[in-house]
C-alpha cells in the first residue's frame, strides 16, 4: 500500500519552547507519518507607541526558527522533515544561509513557495533583493544544487542537493 500519513506543524511562536510541539507530535507520531511538513512565516510590521506619542514601525518575526524545528524534529524522531522556503521577507541571502544550514543539517527535502503577502499589503511585494515567485525561488535553489551561491560564486564544497516540492499559483 503506498499511502501515507504526514502532517504539517508550526514553529512555536517567538519566545515558546518546543515543548507543545513535542507533545503533539508525540500524539501524532503512533500514526506512522512518512514525512513532517514545517511552514515558514514571514516577519510583519507592527507600530508601537514612542513616549512622544509618535508610531514606529517596527519588523517582528512571530514564529522564527523554522530550519531549527526542522532539524531539532528530524533529530528526536527519525522522521524525514519537509521545512518551507519562502519568498516572502527574505531576501536572496537569506535563503542561501537557509540552504546552507539545512545542508549542515543532513535535511534535503523541502518545499518551495512565494509565501503570502504582508498583512498590511494589498498584494504580494517582494523583498528588495528578493523573489517575487516561487520560480524564480526554484532557480535559486538549482543553482545552489548545481555549486554555486546566488551571487554566482562556486561552491568550494558542495554537499548533497536539495529535492524540491514547489507549489505555485497563478494571480487573479
Amino acid at each position: 500500500d503506498k499511502r501515507g500519513f504526514s502532517f504539517e506543524v508550526l514553529p512555536p511562536l517567538k519566545g515558546n519552547g518546543t515543548a507543545a510541539l513535542f507533545r503533539t507530535i508525540d500524539a501524532l507520531s503512533e500514526f506512522g507519518p512518512r514525512f513532517i511538513n514545517i511552514t515558514t512565516h514571514h516577519s510583519e510590521y507592527v507600530y508601537k507607541e514612542l513616549e512622544n506619542g509618535l508610531l514606529t514601525r517596527q519588523r517582528v518575526r512571530r514564529r522564527p526558527g523554522t530550519v531549527a524545528i526542522a532539524g531539532a524534529i528530524q533529530n528526536k524522531y527519525d522522521i524525514p522533515v519537509i521545512p518551507h522556503i519562502i519568498c516572502s521577507g527574505a531576501t536572496k541571502e537569506d535563503i542561501e544561509y537557509e540552504l546552507l544550514d539545512l545542508q549542515f543539517l543532513g535535511i534535503s527535502n523541502i518545499l518551495v513557495l512565494r509565501g503570502d503577502k504582508a498583512k498590511e499589503d494589498r498584494q504580494f511585494t517582494p523583498t528588495e533583493n528578493g523573489h517575487a515567485h516561487a520560480t524564480d525561488l526554484l532557480k535559486q535553489v538549482n543553482q545552489f544544487n548545481d555549486g554555486f551561491f546566488f551571487d554566482g560564486t562556486p561552491i568550494k564544497h558542495p554537499g548533497d542537493k536539495f529535492c524540491c516540492g514547489v507549489a505555485c499559483y497563478p494571480e487573479k
